[in-house]
């Protein structure tokens, strides 16, 4: 499908606006982050018929949790909601989804529809889904840091050992560099999304709140995608 497209191998999406989104047209906040989730089935199943064999999601960072309450409460329920009764699809298309983000936090029934997801498509052989909840990429590089100076203390490993594809290894998820990272709603800012893993990836910032990034918005970023001349730091 759309072979005359480069399509990148590793896409992230920065899941933003859902909450303008509902406000601007007088509804709860909460309206709009159920919109939004219906619309990220789609599309991660989308970018999977597209051929994109990574795709991570941020959800919801640690940050996240200094919103109201009431909202987060909301979150939460519509995650257990999701990974247990609406992602079959996903799950019938063998799509594997795992989960970057710290633990702690998170209600024992989020933990549980996350375990059961994973577990759900653990041996599934297609595109993976990787899905940033309670995460921040400062963090991320802190237990990375935390976890490796524990191995060099055990003497699993020296200090030769620790070049940028180790470093890469040890994070929450050992996935491939991001090729082209978007963010919906206009903001021109990472907040602290897959700080290492972006080094070197295109970035892309359509105005478009998500719940309206649709199939013709993916195929458009694609596209602009396709324009974009990747150096790597090098002279070309």
């Amino acid at each position: 499908m759309n072979n005359e497209l480069n399509i990148p191998k590793h896409i992230g999406i920065i899941v933003d606006g859902n909450g303008r989104w509902a406000t601007e047209r007088g509804l709860p906040r909460s309206m709009g982050h159920k919109v939004g989730a219906e619309n990220l089935k789609k599309i991660c199943l989308y970018l999977d018929e597209l051929g994109v064999k990574y795709l991570s999601v941020y959800v919801f960072s640690t940050e996240n949790f200094k919103r109201d309450n009431k909202e987060v409460d909301f979150l939460m329920d519509l995650f257990v909601k999701m990974f247990k009764t609406e992602f079959d699809e996903i799950i019938k298309r063998g799509i594997k989804v795992v989960f970057s983000g710290r633990r702690d936090r998170l209600r024992k029934e989020v933990l549980g529809a996350m375990d059961y997801l994973e577990e759900a498509t653990s041996k599934n052989k297609g595109s993976c889904l990787n899905i940033c909840l309670n995460y921040g990429g400062q963090s991320e590089i802190v237990d990375m840091t935390k976890k490796v100076c524990q191995m060099y203390k055990d003497g699993e490993i020296t200090l030769d050992d620790i070049d940028v594809d180790f470093v890469s290894k040890n994070l929450y998820q050992d996935l491939p560099p991001v090729d082209f990272l978007i963010r919906t709603s206009g903001e021109l800012r990472l907040s602290n999304f897959l700080l290492y893993q972006a080094s070197y990836a295109e970035l892309y910032f359509p105005k478009t709140y998500f719940p309206d990034f649709k199939e013709e918005d993916v195929l458009k970023a694609i596209e602009e995608f396709n324009k974009r001349e990747r150096r790597f730091g090098g002279n070309k």
